[in-house]
């Protein structure tokens, strides 16, 4: 009886073994075909209220630009194209000038970008005055048309 237990799992040993080794085998190749590749993937809100803690999100995408563009973004390979552009640097993507006058009315609007870019943790946030001050900023950008 001591010896059929022990061919059991001497056995049960060798099986786990080969499976552990073609696992790792295929894990390796899936690596090789495909490539190693910083992630890039990104949650992109837009709330109002005073502050980006205390803000009610009113639109939220996800956004995915590595390996491939993707995500519930509309449109996902021109919001990468200028998220690239810039290094992932939200803040630059602003206009540098107004595209419209706007009102003084103070409804603020908040957008927030938090994930990783490239392989790094990133988080930023920004404040309008209202919606008109952020259309006209952001008018011709594709990041925030959600």
């Amino acid at each position: 009886m001591r010896h059929v237990s022990s061919f059991r799992l001497t056995a049960l040993a060798a099986c786990t073994g080969l499976t552990l080794v073609g696992t790792a085998a295929t894990g390796i190749a899936d690596a090789a075909t495909t490539g190693l590749y910083p992630p890039s993937a990104l949650v992109l809100t837009m709330g109002t209220g005073e502050t980006a803690g205390t803000a009610t999100v009113v639109r939220a995408v996800t956004l995915t630009c590595a390996p491939t563009p993707g995500g519930s973004h509309p449109a996902p390979e021109a919001a990468c194209a200028e998220l690239s552009a810039v290094n992932g640097r939200f803040g630059e993507l602003a206009a540098e000038y107004p595209t419209r006058a706007c009102t003084r009315q103070y409804d603020p609007v908040i957008l927030t970008g938090d994930g990783v870019w490239q392989g790094k943790r990133i988080s930023w946030t920004a404040t309008y005055g209202n919606a008109c001050e952020l259309r006209s900023t952001m008018e011709k950008r594709q990041v925030f048309a959600f």
